[in-house]
């Protein structure tokens, strides 16, 4: 009888175990954290009222702080205390979390645009009149000292570079995490089960942005100086584009949670027993041969005497080898085609997912709280659904690089084909006079300032840079109460209604309500039909393309060799961060800050917000098309107070259209 044919179970809290308990937990903050920062970006753009190009770059900050150090930290902590490093990197993401609230607490309350007072006293009897023929502009045009200098305190201020270095501290925070936790798991696990421990890690990381997504639309919906301003004062609500969440207090919980997440880290050690060493059956250890052999045939030949290799170096003799592992890393054919891939794939959906809540406000006319919803609770379940459907495939019928490739391949390439459906799904613009239709009705795209002049308000003296909409009982919106030509007006904040507006009386018939409230009119009917279908692809995309996202680790971590891992898994290429700023080549109509100058968007034309988010090369098509558009208004080329961008020349009068 032998009591060495006993073998000895693995403990139900192994010290790998709790790794992976504790990688999920922070696979989960860091995700919490990172999708509530997408959440809260059209929140960010319109507080501190800076264009999405700008929004762009700030987003792109935390892929810059990324970049800076993942090469050396994907190559030096692999020889170091890796969980330590990992805890570490927690601790600075947590730090920069803390900073990117920081503004909130030294700007003075949000002061939304408005082209007119609001606040008239409860019992008073005292009517608004909105078009005032007498009315002078000149006053409004130069702000005085006092008015500049408050202005440096308050949303139009460059408060946001704590945003933007809170972010970049975010990124190089994450550095470690996942090549140093996932070359970790994959060193003392066996290799069967690290496509399933891997799956399962980002299943319960994908739990992070469904509830940061959750997270931001609650707070979209609770104003941004809540507990500071009497909110009875406020007369937009969160379906308005000049309203902002409390975005400050996201930042406070997600940064908490990334803290507690880096706990676990700093009492685990630097390396673990393989797991299953000690016993394994005849059917393990076929498994792992044929695994083993099939890696190989993959791998360069290596000399062996880098195996043998295992003594304590120095900093320096690290460093010196740096340079050359990065050159055998990329002499690694799959390697460098996964590294193009990934390029293609950032520069396609990474700025479409940025700006995705934008983009279903713009096209589909959603609330900014609503997308972020339908976002958190209907993708992101699909993509967890999908990483674990793709790792229980490679366990269950135990493939090996080469299946694990024709699942990746054959994943994106579905998802990639509903992607492009999704293009022709969309609702037309908005109907806003002056801006995407004439005074009329008739539709007929506009980016110049002076189209908001029309017969009808041309004797009100109305100003052309405030967002101040209202809804006419014709379903048409105006940019400001003024330009409808309202007379009069009664009720006051919220419940103001203005009457005998003489612009609403070109597309009504006599005796008909003249009547318009705050706000922006809803779109039609049929516009809700279309965003379902276009959620549903939305959706089952989301679920195939995550189906392939585990098979691709695979296939990374199988192609290289094993003292490498660490540093291909760190390798990448930063998103565009000019989405942004193609984006804002699409706007419509401009807000304006306190102190004067141009601020956040109010409205997009969607159709071309469309194409550039999809990131098609038809982007060209569109400006194109936009220049066109702006040829049919005419050759008047009025400065309107924008930046002048060339889009076209006009052929009859030689002249350039500009916005």
């Amino acid at each position: 009888m032998s009591v060495a044919s006993k073998t000895p179970r693995e403990g139900c809290c192994s010290k790998l175990k709790i790794f992976l308990a504790a990688m999920a937990f922070v696979y989960f903050s860091k995700a919490f954290c990172g999708a509530y920062m997408k959440s809260s970006i059209t929140q960010i753009e319109r507080r501190f009222d800076i264009p999405s190009s700008l929004i762009g770059a700030i987003d792109g900050s935390f892929e810059m702080g990324n970049l800076l150090v993942i090469a050396f930290v994907s190559y030096f902590g692999a020889k170091l205390h890796r969980p330590r490093l990992i805890g570490a990197g927690c601790l600075i993401m947590a730090i920069g979390a803390y900073l990117t609230a920081l503004p909130h607490f030294f700007q003075e309350p949000y002061k939304y645009e408005t082209s007119m007072s609001h606040k008239i006293a409860a019992n008073s009897t005292e009517t608004m009149l909105p078009c005032l023929s007498n009315h002078s502009l000149e006053k409004e045009e130069t702000p005085t000292l006092q008015t500049k200098t408050a202005c440096e305190h308050s949303s139009g201020s460059p408060m946001w570079i704590y945003v933007f270095l809170g972010n970049m501290l975010r990124g190089i925070g994450e550095t470690p995490i996942m090549p140093l936790g996932v070359s970790y798991i994959d060193d003392f696990s066996r290799e069967e089960n690290t496509p399933f421990y891997l799956a399962c890690i980002q299943t319960v990381g994908i739990l992070g942005p469904m509830f940061g997504f959750m997270l931001g639309s609650y707070l979209a919906k609770i104003y941004v100086d809540i507990g500071f301003v009497d909110l009875e004062t406020v007369t937009i609500t969160h379906k308005d584009s000049r309203w902002v969440g409390a975005w400050w207090l996201g930042f406070i919980i997600t940064g908490t949670v990334v803290l507690m997440s880096s706990v676990p880290f700093w009492f685990l050690p630097k390396s673990l027993p393989k797991q299953g060493q000690k016993e394994c059956s005849p059917e393990t250890k076929e498994t792992e041969m044929t695994l083993v052999a099939e890696q190989e045939s993959f791998l360069p030949a290596e000399v062996p005497e880098q195996e043998v290799k295992e003594k304590p170096v120095t900093f320096k003799e690290l460093a010196k080898d740096f340079v050359p592992s990065l050159k055998r890393l990329f002499k690694n054919s799959v390697f460098s085609l996964l590294v193009l891939v990934y390029l293609i794939v950032v520069n396609g959906f990474i700025g479409m997912i940025t700006f995705k809540p934008k983009f279903l406000e713009q096209t589909f006319g959603q609330s900014a709280s609503k997308a972020i919803f339908l976002i958190g609770i209907l993708n992101l379940p699909a993509v967890a659904l999908g990483f674990i459907t793709g790792g229980f495939v490679l366990k269950r019928f135990k493939l090996g690089v080469i299946g694990a490739a024709r699942v990746s391949f054959s994943a994106s390439l579905i998802s990639f084909s509903l992607f492009c459906l999704q293009i022709f799904l969309h609702c037309d613009n908005a109907d806003v006079a002056g801006l995407t239709v004439t005074y009329e009705g008739v539709p007929q795209v506009s980016y110049s300032q002076q189209a908001l002049v029309s017969q009808c308000n041309m004797g009100c003296s109305c100003s052309l840079k405030h967002w101040d909409p209202v809804c006419a009982y014709n379903g048409m919106t105006y940019a400001s109460p003024c330009l409808a030509g309202c007379q009069m007006s009664t009720g006051t904040g919220k419940q103001m209604v203005f009457h005998n507006c003489t612009c609403v009386e070109n597309m009504m018939t006599p005796n008909m309500n003249r009547s318009a409230v705050l706000g922006q009119c809803p779109r039609k009917s049929n516009c809700e039909r279309m965003f379902k279908i276009y959620m549903s692809l939305s959706v089952l995309g989301s679920f195939i393309s995550a189906v392939g996202g585990t098979p691709g680790y695979i296939v990374l971590l199988r192609s290289i060799p094993n003292d490498l891992k660490s540093l291909a898994l760190g390798c990448g290429i930063p998103p565009p961060i000019y989405f942004g700023a193609l984006i804002d080549q699409t706007c419509l109509k401009w807000g304006t800050k306190q102190c004067g100058g141009r601020g956040a968007c109010r409205l997009y034309n969607s159709n071309a917000f469309r194409l550039i988010s999809w990131g098609l090369s038809l982007k060209k098509l569109a400006l194109r098309q936009q220049g066109k558009e702006n040829g049919l208004e005419g050759a008047n080329g009025a400065p309107t107070g924008h930046a002048h961008i060339t889009l076209t020349q006009n052929k009859d009068t030689d002249k350039e259209s500009t916005i």
